[in-house]
């Protein structure tokens, strides 16, 4: 069932789903995807946990106001979400830009954060890496949304999966219909390339785990070490010969773990 919030002082909505029972896990989705994306890991983890799984500013069912955003601004929203809904202190996983904005939110509000899963992502990406995502919203906007999400696909996905589900991913780009307007993705990509915390990852203070793709090309196993190294304390878990969505190329092990970590 779709939610939606109205942010105090702001005029926008955040639109949220809210599944499950115990202890409260907010998902943060990444780069132009909406929650929705997160429903095989919800499946696997609502007999545990209470999943909030929100469409991020620009995204799914939330308003786009206009941008460009930043990480921060993106977890303030969060914050306030978290504050009305009345839970004091909840797990965060956040996937690829959801991770960065997870690491804000810990940074910015601590005391809403209990445990952090940080799932592809980065405190500073390497340059190789910010033009790699200015290149994806510059082609978005000249292409269309099949040639888009083959590219997408290019990018996110190991060659193990695509030499096995090759047809799948075939499939899936012919149907593929914009999820988010240009504008807003331009303005969460902005949020993705300035993203910077690494000066600052030593004030997390909660469990941490982070996980990485060896073989992703997008957000490059080197970002998963500097994290890891940065938060104290932190458990990096690679997937060998896994990509960037080595979190649905490993489902079960991941879901697994994941759910054991936020126990």
């Amino acid at each position: 069932m779709l939610n939606k919030i109205r942010l105090s002082g702001q005029g926008i909505e955040l639109a949220y789903q809210d599944a499950g029972s115990g202890p409260p896990v907010v998902l943060v989705m990444g780069l132009g995807a909406p929650a929705d994306a997160w429903a095989p890991h919800v499946k696997a983890w609502v007999g545990s946990f209470r999943c909030i799984a929100v469409d991020n500013r620009g995204a799914g069912g939330s308003s786009a106001p206009s941008g460009p955003y930043r990480t921060a601004q993106l977890a303030d929203d969060y914050a306030e979400l978290i504050s009305r809904l009345g839970l004091e202190s909840v797990r965060v996983v956040g996937i690829s830009m959801g991770g960065a904005i997870a690491q804000e939110l810990a940074l910015r509000h601590p005391h809403l954060v209990d445990r952090l899963v940080l799932v592809s992502s980065w405190a500073r990406l390497p340059r190789h890496s910010v033009e790699t995502f200015e290149n994806l919203a510059d082609v978005r906007a000249q292409v269309g949304p099949a040639t888009f999400a083959r590219l997408l696909q290019l990018w996110i996905w190991g060659r193990e999966w695509f030499e096995k589900h090759g047809a799948v991913l075939a499939a899936e780009r012919a149907s593929a219909a914009p999820s988010m307007t240009q504008e807003a993705f331009c303005a969460q990509t902005a949020a993705c390339v300035t993203h910077d915390t690494l000066g600052r990852l030593a004030s997390i203070a909660v469990p941490t785990l982070v996980t990485a793709g060896e073989f992703d090309i997008f957000t490059p196993l080197s970002c998963a070490r500097e994290l890891a190294c940065g938060i104290p304390g932190a458990r990096l878990e690679v997937f060998a010969g896994l990509a960037h969505t080595h979190h649905w190329e490993a489902l079960d092990r991941f879901n697994g773990l994941v759910e054991e970590w936020l126990q």
